[in-house]
């Protein structure tokens, strides 16, 4: 019986034999991937140990490096500049919508059009005291601060127009020749 044992089978594997025949395979298959990957890190890793330089700092700045600094700081003037004055052009845009909008108001329209009546009438008074059919020779009135004095002189209409708040003095004389129709 001893000589069975030993014997090999002919035929048809038994299910144990092909267990270990299969698990035999996979361990000879994961050693033959294992040595591939070794393989390849090896070659990668001396392939990049073959391409490395020594190491040197260099500033990517030009602030530091020297390199090419004036247009470095030129672009960076450039810049602050560029944003200070929209920044003021933003401020200056709003402002001016804020005036047209107070300008525009019901008020403001109302005061500007009874300022211009009031105007209107001022001067045609003024035109009629002067030239009108009863012409006076000299006169006065006060005008937003201002004393305008007239007067009539040989020919001549001479305005004197006083300053009140800085207390400055301005002559202007007329023909009187150039006011008739």
């Amino acid at each position: 019986m001893t000589k069975e044992k030993t014997k090999k089978k002919r035929g048809r594997p038994s299910k144990k034999e092909l267990k270990i025949a299969q698990e035999n395979i996979e361990k000879n298959g994961i050693a033959v991937a294992m040595a591939i990957i070794a393989v390849f890190l090896f070659i990668g890793i001396f392939t990049v140990n073959v391409k490395a330089d020594q190491i040197t700092f260099k500033f990517k700045s030009p602030s530091f490096s020297g390199v090419n600094t004036s247009s470095h700081y030129l672009t960076i003037e450039n810049q602050e500049h560029m944003r200070k004055m929209t920044i003021k052009e933003e401020i200056k845009a709003l402002q001016d919508e804020l005036e047209r909008d107070a300008e525009n108001t019901t008020l403001a329209r109302f005061i500007r059009n009874l300022e211009s009546r009031i105007y209107a009438q001022i001067s045609r008074q003024i035109v009629e005291a002067m030239f009108g059919e009863e012409q006076s020779t000299e006169g006065s009135f006060e005008l937003e601060g201002n004393i305008i004095s007239y007067k009539i002189e040989n020919g001549m209409i001479i305005l004197t127009i006083f300053n009140t708040n800085d207390g400055t003095t301005t002559e202007i004389s007329l023909p009187l020749g150039d006011f008739s129709f």
